[in-house]
């Protein structure tokens, strides 16, 4: 498989994260790594980015790595731990790994990490694959 052209036909066909400004810089069966830049659209009302933001980049990048593979998949669940908070202007990235492949379910960690490195969340996420085959 052509992973250059799954990777930017995934960014070009996610509107969802077209919106949250997530892009994915690499992926592979079971790998994939994605960034954002937290603007100020993305603050809670405490002036720290919103849960979600750490969640949906983290989500992204594990759902990218399954679907590396070739077929379609969906997130069936999920535990996040949330342990520090960047900035606007901060890049985050999320880097997913797969812990466990499975022939129908398959299970991935993410870590998301701010420009120093430093660890801001966390997740294992369970998706289920589905027998559609991903046609670009």
């Amino acid at each position: 498989m052509d992973y250059e052209r799954f990777r930017t036909f995934r960014n070009n066909n996610n509107p969802f994260g077209k919106r949250l400004g997530i892009y994915v810089e690499e992926l592979r069966p079971g790998y994939a790594r994605a960034v954002k830049t937290v603007t100020e659209e993305d603050l809670n009302p405490v002036q720290v980015p919103h849960g979600g933001v750490y969640f949906s980049l983290a989500d992204t990048a594990c759902g990218s790595a399954m679907v590396a593979y070739g077929n379609v998949c969906v997130t069936i669940n999920c535990s996040f731990s949330f342990l520090k908070s960047a900035k606007a202007g901060d890049k985050l990235t999320a880097e997913a790994r797969e812990l466990q492949n499975g022939r129908s379910v398959s299970v991935l960690e993410a870590r998301v990490t701010g420009e120093s490195g430093e660890l801001l969340a966390v997740g294992t996420f369970t998706f289920r694959r589905l027998e559609k085959k991903i046609e670009l």
